[in-house]
């Protein structure tokens, strides 16, 4: 589920999200202007229950941060890109996936991360060392997969750098010897 910041922007505000746009979700794409009524507790501009457009804030986060994650997988020898279970995902030979993107949050965490293949033991490594940032994630953890946080809840910026390191990590622990040496 996409969730839309909401803002007072007028109609005529160039924050307002084209409608056709094609890397909207699908149910924001439509004839008119989506729109998104008021949170009970928000503070309203005119009366009560008026709707207001959506600021198109974190659709840009969501694209922004799948267009780094795609530089980075894709940077890689034989790499490909798909959905899998409705989120970006990367993998080697467009068999093996290596990293998913959860842009808007996936199950109870509800905060736009990664998953990515681990190396033996750097999981438990990278929790131990940053638990606020690292997590285990469903399905995968128990596979030595990691879980990255992409929104920062300790105020520091994401690392790219950092990110592009676990990538290729991920990448390595999927890929075939051959693909590997190519590095």
């Amino acid at each position: 589920m996409l969730t839309l910041i909401i803002t007072s922007a007028a109609s005529t505000s160039s924050e307002t999200v084209p409608t056709q746009h094609p890397q909207l979700p699908r149910s924001l794409r439509s004839a008119g202007t989506p729109t998104v009524r008021d949170k009970p507790n928000a503070r309203r501009a005119g009366r009560p229950g008026r709707r207001r457009r959506a600021c198109a804030s974190l659709v840009l986060m969501e694209t922004d941060l799948a267009g780094r994650l795609r530089a980075i997988c894709l940077a890689l020898p034989e790499v490909t890109e798909r959905p899998s279970h409705s989120a970006p995902t990367w993998f080697v030979r467009d068999k093996k996936s290596f990293v998913t993107l959860w842009a808007d949050g996936h199950h109870d965490n509800h905060f736009p991360h990664l998953w990515c293949a681990g190396q033996p033991g750097a999981q438990a490594t990278l929790i131990a060392a940053d638990p606020g940032r690292f997590f285990r994630p469903p399905y995968v953890g128990g596979r030595g997969w990691i879980g990255v946080r992409l929104d920062a809840p300790d105020g520091r910026p994401v690392d790219w750098a950092e990110i592009a390191e676990l990538c290729e990590d991920a990448y390595r622990a999927v890929a075939p010897a051959g693909l590997i040496a190519r590095l």
